[in-house]
């Protein structure tokens, strides 16, 4: 009989279980959960610097407007409020860590639809275009005119504007400012006084009061009152700037002349009426007023209205003849769009029947 082989024993003692870890497992568990964490605040951080939605104001552009002494906070929050950016916090990160968060300068920073936050703060960065507000006083207009043109373009208000206009000084013996604040385009920071706005327009008038353009108006018998009468004058008759030293030079022969004026503009002033409101039946040109030109000879106490460059020019470079050589005295607007010159009035009264 054989005996079944026995496996021999290992020497030394039963080896220990092995023991579990639970430390392990709950830092795997604490390192999966700040993961999520950072993970999710990543995704919350970069959807604060996603453009707005499509239903938000930025699907339009926007200008942001800085002022003196407007920081990055406000203006992040203006941004915030006006749906150009989801959070202030988020653009004033970004600018920080950019190193552009002192860049913000007084101006108009325009901003095209649908930027996300980093875009933004790109823009802001930049130079921004300068705070102004650009008004156009056109050729021709009166005093009266002015504080409605200044107000519609954001600057000053009614009444100060026009008390500010009946302070200032003319060259004509009533002091008026009329004629003297020359017609042009001009900017303005948006916190200019009336005063200062007033005193820039009759500055750049001075500007066209020459030496050399003075002496001429001397040689023409007209002072700087004169010269810029007259200009205005001729500045509410002309339908063109070819127009005007023609009749700049039927003005200058009829004075020359003792010849009365007879402009229908100056009538109007006088009656404080625009000139599409007189009325010939109800005696308008009858009324004697200062500056009625047909009542009254010479020129009217001063000017009618404020003559840009072209007029003042026409009335230093006149043409003073007609066509035929003769002194030119007369003209009429015809309706076939041209101007009627004449020496005679009994050829004017011809060309008035012919073409009016």
């Amino acid at each position: 009989m054989t005996l079944p082989q026995l496996t021999p024993l290992p020497d030394g003692p039963p080896p220990a279980p092995r023991r579990r870890r639970p430390w392990l497992a709950a830092l795997l568990v604490l390192l999966l959960v700040v993961l999520l964490i950072l993970a999710a605040a990543l995704a919350y951080g970069y959807s604060l610097t996603r453009p707005p939605s499509p239903a938000a104001a930025a699907s339009k552009p926007y200008t942001l407007e800085i002022k003196p002494g407007d920081t990055l906070a406000l203006a992040a929050a203006r941004l915030e409020k006006s749906g150009v950016i989801r959070s202030p916090d988020a653009l004033r990160l970004i600018m920080r860590q950019r190193g552009t968060a002192g860049r913000l300068r007084e101006g108009y920073y325009d901003l095209p639809a649908g930027l996300d936050a980093f875009q933004v703060a790109d823009r802001l960065a930049d130079t921004p275009r300068p705070r102004v507000r650009s008004v156009t006083i056109p050729e021709g207009k009166r005093l009266k005119d002015l504080p409605g043109i200044l107000v519609s373009a954001r600057l000053g208000e009614a009444r100060p504007l026009a008390a500010s206009l009946k302070a200032g000084a003319g060259k004509c013996p009533n002091r008026s400012l009329e004629g003297f604040l020359f017609p042009a385009t001009y900017p303005f920071r948006p916190e200019a006084s009336s005063a200062e706005i007033v005193a820039a327009l009759q500055s750049r008038m001075t500007q066209e009061f020459t030496a050399a353009r003075v002496q001429t108006a001397r040689k023409l018998g007209l002072d700087v009152c004169g010269w810029v009468t007259l200009a205005s004058m001729v500045q509410a008759e002309a339908a063109s700037t070819a127009e005007m030293p023609t009749i700049a030079g039927i003005f200058l022969n009829r004075l020359k002349e003792g010849i009365a004026l007879g402009a229908d503009p100056t009538v109007a002033y006088g009656l404080g009426k625009d000139l599409n409101q007189l009325d010939r039946s109800a005696g308008d040109f009858t009324k004697d007023t200062p500056y009625n030109t047909y009542t009254r000879r010479g020129l009217p106490p001063g000017p009618i209205n404020n003559p840009g460059e072209a007029a003042l020019l026409s009335i230093l470079t006149p043409r003073l003849t007609t066509t035929g050589g003769k002194e030119a005295l007369y003209f009429v607007h015809g309706l076939d769009g041209k101007i009627h010159v004449n020496a005679d009035y009994a050829s004017h009264l011809r060309d008035v029947n012919r073409y009016r």
